[in-house]
This record gives C-alpha cells, structure tokens and sequence, in this order.
C-alpha cells in the first residue's frame, strides 16, 4: 500500500494551524486591557473630560485595567456612558491590543433656560444640565419653563442654524400669552417676534431692515423693532 505522505502533511499543518490559531486566541481572552482611549467627535471635549470618562467607568465597576477582555461586558459600558447627562451617544470597541477605545458624541446645547437651577435645551429639544467645565455661548431664555419646550425649540433650533442669528440674537424672553422678544446684540432696541410661526419669513425681513438701517446708520433711532404683521417690519423710533 502506497502511503501518500502529500495528505499526511497537509493534514498535520491543518493541525498546526488550529492549535496556533486557538492559542493565539486563548491569550488573547485572558489578556487584560491596556488603557483606555477616549475619542470626541466634537474638536473640543468641551463638557466632558476623559478623565471624567475614566471616573464614571470607575466608579461603575469598570476597571478595565484589571479585567481580562473576555469578562468585560461592551453593552454595559456603552449604557453607563450614554446614561451621563452630557453624552448624546457613545460607542465603545475593543482593539487587538487591548485598547478599549469610545468614540463620544457630547450633547450640543443651543439655549439657556434662566431659573433655579438653570439649564440649557440641547439640539434635540431636551433638558440638559450646566457643565462645571464650560459655559456654552447660546441664547439665554427668559420666562421660559419645561412646558414651553415643544413651543420654542423651533425658534432657537433655527437661531442656532443661521450664522447672523447666531451672532446677533443674545436673548430671548416669552410674554403671556406665549408671544417672544428678543434681544439683539449691542443694540438698544426691542424686537418683538411674536408668536413663534413664519420663523423664516420674519427673519428674512428682519435681516433686510437690520441690513438697511445698518447702512444709513440709523439702528440707534429705534426702540422697537416689530416682525409680527406680515411681510414688513414696523419701527417704533425713540
């Protein structure tokens, strides 16, 4: 009987290959973690610092650094970091190394809501506490409270969206009767808005007579700016 020693050895190094791979595997699960690296999407960790990052895992009994890779459960770190009041989303992985890394989308606040204590509302229209690390630059809302939410958010999410907005509008006050004036950026005048409907089309006139009245020099004459009837913008001069 001719023996094929061709199979033999492909069958051997097969072998081989398998208790390689498992070995490899095996060290691999029992290795512990490395470090911790944190990524934020934003260019600034503005709200939230990596060592807060560490503590918070810490403080969940999440030590990493003395956990083997196989114990450590990825969910639940992702759940204890998108619990913290100033995570929008995170998203936590493993490298072959041993590096558990988390890639951290902090919440975005576009106003600030006056009242005790103060609070911002964040890009999506929710409640979002005061950081201890940064005082964003956003309108400040006045007379505004929890129930107003879903009646305001359109007009600062449409602030936040312009750049001359942005720049120009520092403040925002709710009268009775659920109508707004704010407030414009070193200029003496009120501007009343109204109730918050036609976002774009008063904004767009009030862009046009700010754009005018800028250019004849005439902005300090006024002491009310009206942007509630229709497509024009009533002046009230001091």
């Amino acid at each position: 009987m001719k023996i094929n020693y061709n199979y033999i050895k492909a069958i051997l190094v097969l072998g081989l290959v398998v208790f390689l791979y498992g070995f490899a595997e095996k060290r691999n699960e029992v290795r512990e973690l490395s470090h911790l690296e944190v990524e934020f999407t934003q260019t600034e960790n503005l709200y939230l610092t990596e060592e807060a990052v560490n503590k918070l895992l810490i403080q969940n009994k999440l030590a990493f650094e003395k956990v083997g890779k196989e114990t450590l459960d990825l969910n639940r770190v992702e759940a204890v970091l998108n619990n913290h009041a100033m995570i929008e989303n995170a998203e936590v992985y493993l490298t072959l190394k041993g590096t558990l890394k988390t890639r951290i989308s902090q919440r975005r606040p576009i106003g600030r809501v006056l009242g005790k204590p103060a609070f911002y509302i964040d890009r999506l229209g929710e409640k979002m506490p005061l950081s201890p690390n940064y005082s964003a630059r956003v309108p400040v809302l006045k007379g505004v409270t929890e129930n107003d939410f879903e009646e305001v958010y359109p007009l600062i999410k449409y602030i936040n969206s312009d750049e001359f907005l942005t720049e120009h509008v520092t403040g925002i006050s709710r009268l009775s009767g659920g109508v707004y004036q704010l407030e414009v950026r070193k200029m003496d005048f009120d501007l009343f808005f109204g109730k918050v409907e036609r976002i774009e089309n008063k904004f767009n006139n009030f862009k046009a007579f700010y754009k005018k009245a800028h250019k004849d020099d005439i902005l300090s004459t006024y002491k009310m700016v009206d942007l509630q009837f229709g497509n024009q913008v009533v002046c009230t001069k001091k």
